[in-house]
C-alpha cells in the first residue's frame, strides 16, 4: 500500500462506496447484457496490462471496450468509470503475490524487504507514479500490503503513529528513487540518446567550466563519482536504516530504564 506520492492523475467524481463495494466484492454482478466471458476482473486485468504497456493515459473504457472485444456500455455494467476502474487496478497492484511469504527475519530485514518490493513495484508498473494517492480507496490488496509490513516491523517497538511513519519514510525514499529510474528510461525512448551518449555530448563544455577553477569542489572529484557502478538506492537504504537502528536502539533502552526506576 501506499498513500504519499503525488502525481498527475486525481479521482474526480469517484463513486467511494462503489469503488469500495467493488473492491470487497459486495456488490451486485451483473445478470444480463455483457458479452459472455466478460468479468470485472477480466476489465481490472486489460486495464492494468494496457496501464504498463502505453501509460496511464491510454486506459479508457473506449479503449478497454476495444482491447476486450464487446461494446462500451457493456463495461458500465461492472464499473461506474474510470475512476473506480483506477481504485481497482491500483488495489491489484498492490496486493501481495499469492506466493508472497510473510515475514520472518528481523524488523531491519522487514524493512530492507518493503523497500526492495516497492521499487521492483514502480518498475514495473511506472504509471502509478502518475496517481495522486493522498486519499486512497482501501481494497483487500492495499490493506493486506500493510498487514503484512506492520507485521514485519511491529518488532521495533515503536509506537503505532512511529510505525506508520516508518512505512510513510521508506516509501516517500523509494518513491524519489523510483521516479527519477522511471524518468531515466523515458528519456531514453523520447530522445534516442542512451546516457553515456547524452553526457558524451555535454563533456566539451564541462570540461572546459571545470578547468576554469571557479568550481574547484566539482572539478576535484574522482572519475567515477557519477559512475553507474555505485548503487545510490542501496547506499541510501542503508543508511536510512542505520538511523533507524539508532532510534530504535534508544527507545528500547529508554523502556529499560524506565522499568527499573
Amino acid at each position: 500500500m501506499t498513500s504519499t506520492n503525488g502525481g498527475d492523475t486525481q479521482r474526480t467524481g469517484s463513486d467511494i462506496s462503489r469503488s469500495l463495494e467493488l473492491l470487497w466484492g459486495e456488490g451486485e454482478r451483473p445478470t444480463r447484457g455483457p458479452k459472455p466471458g466478460l468479468t470485472l476482473e477480466r476489465i481490472v486485468t486489460e486495464g492494468v496490462r494496457l496501464a504498463d504497456a502505453e501509460g496511464l493515459t491510454a486506459v479508457s473504457m473506449r479503449r478497454l471496450s476495444t482491447e476486450l472485444g464487446t461494446g462500451t456500455m457493456s463495461l458500465y455494467r461492472y464499473v461506474p468509470g474510470k475512476s473506480e476502474l483506477l481504485d481497482l487496478m491500483l488495489d491489484r497492484v498492490y496486493a501481495p503475490s499469492a506466493d508472497a511469504e510473510p515475514p520472518s527475519g528481523s524488523w531491519r530485514e522487514a524493512v530492507e524487504a518493503y523497500a526492495r518490493e516497492t521499487l521492483v513495484l514502480y518498475r514495473d508498473h511506472p504509471w502509478l507514479l502518475q496517481v495522486n494517492q493522498a486519499r486512497p480507496v482501501l481494497g483487500p490488496g492495499s490493506v493486506g500490503g500493510l498487514e503484512r509490513t506492520l507485521s514485519g516491523i511491529k518488532s521495533m517497538g515503536l509506537t503505532d503513529p512511529e510505525l506508520i511513519g516508518v512505512i510513510v519514510m521508506v516509501e516517500g525514499y523509494v518513491t524519489g528513487v523510483a521516479r527519477t529510474q522511471v524518468h531515466e528510461v523515458e528519456a531514453v525512448k523520447k530522445s534516442g540518446l542512451t546516457d553515456e551518449a547524452f553526457w558524451e555530448a555535454q563533456y566539451p563544455t564541462l570540461e572546459r567550466i571545470m578547468r576554469s577553477g571557479s568550481y574547484p569542489h566539482l572539478a576535484g572529484l574522482s572519475d567515477d563519482a557519477f559512475g553507474s557502478q555505485f548503487d545510490h538506492f542501496e547506499f541510501g537504504l542503508q543508511r536510512l536504516l542505520d538511523g533507524l537502528d539508532v532510534f530504535v536502539a534508544g527507545r528500547a533502552a529508554a523502556g529499560s530504564d524506565a522499568r527499573k526506576a
